[in-house]
């Protein structure tokens, strides 16, 4: 298994106690582990543990399935936790739940074999608090979720998820038993009680109130931290620098003659793993070339390591005429089987690999952002000043902003239609009369191959109801044949585009972020389209 991704989902997990979602769930998790038994600390950490796995498995493909808006799970989980917080508040309601919990404990056999030292109970105050948590730590658990290496299995994804968990319960239960151990020792916690219940309860309903609000303490913590690190020396560097893994199974280079990490040593090296029609990626590239504008001549090498997500994306014209377009002139490697994505331990696009003069890799960044951060390491590592003021970063995300949506059965996500697609055989299809949010479906003869859809006829459409600012969506020709689409949202025609390379094609930008339902009809048959993103 991929050991290192395991690992650093562990570790992610317990950064989440620096999360302000944390903080109604610690006085919750210490408040009921004070009564019981010993062993229902444990018993919490176990239930919250096995529901927060289970439930971050069986959300997304349940959100999607009945369309529910995600701000609906944010304010109904915080709606709970408030009631849990209100429940703490009251005597009354605390003896009842405590009543409640016991009971539940008794019902089964597992958890009446345990109910008499509070085990059982606390596995159901755990899934509790696993449930009503899972939404709040969702940006963090979507890092840990994506899959964007085409062979990684649902059980990799599986212990992935459990380990996040597990990786989130451990300061949990260590504050459980720490705090549990006090007020055992303490005369002033047991003459208390009743008033550091309501205490606590007082905490939740604050905390509750505090993320409501949508105020992100992190982020104002994190530009402080940036403010004060950005002049002395590396920001968020690696605990432990490695040597840089070697360039391996490289099918050609582009701007440059091949190049091996040994005879790069004195350089500062940038590393950008990327790949042509990915639009985190492409976002990424107007800071990427101006680094390489503005260092080059001080020392820096910036190295695009273009590693493959569709087939078409291994063809070096396609990756040639990319370059051109996106005025990219540093060296550029063709990992078409990706075994410098292997030998780096990868799993995204993008990712980048900083690396110093003495070929070892001191930071890493994956995905989106922090630009402010990489060139101020980039300028450290130079030995150049820190920028006085950081570039402004616009944000490309929103909360219920809809995920990637794949349209090939290999990954095939979201697909809303009343028939089974039929896989590599050319069927015909009709959409339903509502296409659920985030969800998809095909009118017309299409033809549905492990990567991608092919229309069969003009005038076959695709649909999509989504949220967001923009959509894209990699489209196509067989052939190379040149075809027109039209493009309506909400029923209101918008464009029209004429497609012919196998790349990225915006096909919506709106004003704001909005839900609206898009449909692509093609004029031709060839058509062939891979899958959407999205923007903000």
């Amino acid at each position: 298994m991929h050991l290192l991704e395991i690992g650093s989902s562990f570790v992610e997990g317990l950064l989440l106690i620096a999360s302000p979602c944390i903080l109604p769930v610690l006085p919750l998790v210490l408040s009921t582990s004070v009564e019981g038994g010993r062993r229902r600390p444990f018993g919490i950490i176990t239930g919250f543990v096995l529901a927060f796995t289970a439930f971050a498995l069986l959300s997304r493909k349940l959100v999607l399935a009945l369309g529910i808006n995600l701000d609906i799970i944010k304010y109904g989980s915080l709606a709970l936790l408030a009631l849990f917080g209100l429940v703490l508040l009251s005597e009354t309601l605390s003896a009842k739940f405590s009543a409640l919990t016991q009971r539940f404990a008794g019902a089964g056999t597992t958890l009446s074999a345990n109910a008499k030292d509070g085990f059982g109970s606390g596995v159901l105050i755990g899934m509790l608090i696993g449930l009503v948590w899972t939404p709040c730590a969702g940006p963090i658990l979507a890092a840990v979720l994506v899959q964007v290496i085409r062979q990684q299995s649902d059980l990799i994804a599986f212990v992935e998820v459990a380990s996040f968990a597990l990786g989130a319960g451990v300061p949990m239960l260590l504050i459980a038993l720490t705090g549990r151990k006090l007020m055992g020792k303490l005369s002033f916690f047991t003459t208390h009680a009743e008033a550091i219940r309501k205490t606590f309860g007082a905490i939740i309903l604050a905390a509750v109130v505090f993320i409501a609000s949508g105020a992100d303490v992190q982020a104002l913590f994190s530009k402080q931290e940036s403010t004060t690190t950005s002049s002395t020396g590396l920001q968020d560097a690696l605990p432990a620098p490695y040597p840089a893994p070697e360039f391996a199974g490289i099918d050609a280079w582009l701007n440059s003659k091949p190049l091996t990490m040994e005879s790069l040593k004195g350089k500062v090296v940038l590393v950008d793993f990327w790949t042509y029609s990915c639009i985190n990626c492409v976002r990424t590239l107007p800071y990427i070339t101006r680094w390489d504008r503005e260092y080059r001549s001080k020392g820096l090498v910036v190295i695009g390591v273009h590693a493959p997500e569709f087939e078409f994306e291994k063809n070096k014209a396609n990756v040639e005429a990319a370059l051109a377009k996106r005025d990219i002139n540093y060296p550029v490697a063709l990992d078409n089987h990706l075994d410098t994505w292997t030998n780096f331990h990868n799993s995204y696009w993008p990712a980048h690999y900083l690396i110093d003069k003495q070929g070892h890799v001191v930071y890493t960044h994956f995905g989106e952002g922090n630009y402010a951060e990489t060139e101020n390491n980039i300028r450290y590592l130079l030995g150049l000043k820190a920028k006085a003021e950081a570039d402004a970063e616009t944000p490309v995300f929103s909360d219920n902003q809809t995920p990637e949506t794949y349209l090939g059965y290999a990954r095939a996500n979201s697909y809303a239609g009343s028939e089974a697609a039929q896989k590599d055989i050319a069927a015909n299809y009709s959409s339903p009369a509502v296409v659920p949010a985030d969800t998809w479906a095909l009118s017309g003869s299409w033809k549905i191959e492990a990567e991608q859809i092919i229309a069969q006829q003009a005038g076959a459409a695709l649909q999509l109801h989504f949220t967001a600012k923009k959509v894209f969506l990699v489209l196509g020709t067989q052939g190379g044949k040149p075809i027109e689409i039209s493009i309506s949202l909400n029923g209101v025609p918008q464009d029209t585009i004429s497609v012919q390379a196998h790349t990225l094609y915006e096909l919506i930008d709106q004003d704001a972020v909005k839900q609206g339902v898009l449909e692509i009809k093609t004029s031709a048959p060839g058509l062939e389209a891979y899958a959407f993103t999205f923007g903000s």
